[in-house]
């Protein structure tokens, strides 16, 4: 992709004058049948930011989407989410006509404001994952989505009341919460690729711990090792949650502890020794986090071992 400026698309109205579509029936929330789409906002490639939030339902897209350096092809139902301000690219293939089917729901802040889901939004740590972590629906979540997705275009078609705004906010919140349960059900039954992100963890930690990085760099950050797996943060600490019930951050303090101990019962190193090769600026730091993850100070566990 051309390392130009991505386009920013401001209102819901623009993106709809820019895909071909009639001008939305709600300045602020809109649904679009990928099906309507008469234009596409560019020939080969495009970089794009919306100041509104996308929820997306695709299937049959034949073009790629990115989204940081992750690209992905929508062969079967799949649904991704992205928050106001966020890049993401679409590459069409040269001379390629662009297909797709599949809904989108655009829901502008100023829409959220003052209502429940203004902070419950924040809450929903899919709208940070990214569109290589996207949610495979079933046929049976795919009707279930679509259906609310013609429900919250049914309710703003109709005449516009003092009922509108609290009727559509309740049904996006719906749809959220089911967003929410998928994510779910997905973490736990892609157990292949999600055994393979756990194996590949496993081994990013102990080369790590292995090595003079411990002591140079200190202990790796979540970021750095979402980063080396090839997924956001709050999609690996989601994933492993459900997985096994801890966090990322707490996976490595586990690794840090199993380290911590290999060297307190091995070795006649100092406990300060010890903690500045672990990578802490403070020995207290060490001892403090060693005691709420064993029970027992670093000295007391070494003299169980004496």
């Amino acid at each position: 992709m051309a390392n130009t400026q991505p386009r920013r698309i401001k209102t819901i109205s623009e993106y709809h004058q820019a895909m071909g579509l009639p001008k939305p029936a709600h300045p602020l929330v809109s649904v679009i049948n990928m099906d309507a789409v008469t234009h596409w906002l560019g020939d080969e490639s495009i970089s794009l930011v919306f100041d509104f939030y996308s929820i997306s339902l695709k299937r049959n897209f034949n073009a790629k989407i990115k989204y940081g350096q992750q690209s992905y092809d929508f062969d079967e139902g799949i649904m991704f989410f992205m928050s106001p301000g966020q890049v993401f690219g679409i590459e069409l293939k040269k001379g390629a006509t662009i297909k797709r089917s599949g809904w989108m729901l655009l829901i502008h802040p100023d829409f959220l404001w003052n209502t429940s889901l203004a902070k419950m939004l924040k809450q929903y740590d899919f709208f940070d994952y990214s569109v290589n972590e996207a949610l495979f629906l079933s046929e049976k979540e795919e009707v279930v989505i679509t259906g609310m997705m013609q429900s919250i275009e049914q309710e703003y078609h109709a005449n516009i009341d003092k009922f509108s705004q609290p009727i559509i906010i309740a049904q996006i919140e719906l749809l959220l919460k089911h967003a929410d349960r998928f994510y779910h059900r997905q973490f736990i039954t892609r157990k292949i690729s999600n055994h393979t992100i756990l194996a590949r963890l496993e081994t990013i930690l102990s080369d790590y711990f292995n090595s003079d990085s411990l002591a140079k760099d200190g202990l790796p950050t979540v970021h750095a090792i979402a980063e080396s797996l090839n997924v956001s943060p709050n999609y690996l600490s989601n994933l492993l949650n459900v997985l096994t019930g801890q966090s990322t951050q707490q996976h490595i303090h586990d690794k840090l502890i199993e380290k911590a101990k290999e060297k307190l019962s091995t070795t006649d190193l100092s406990v300060s020794e010890i903690a500045y090769a672990l990578g802490f600026e403070h020995p207290q730091s060490f001892s403090k986090l060693f005691k709420t993850k064993t029970d027992r100070s670093p000295i007391e566990f070494r003299q169980s071992f004496n």
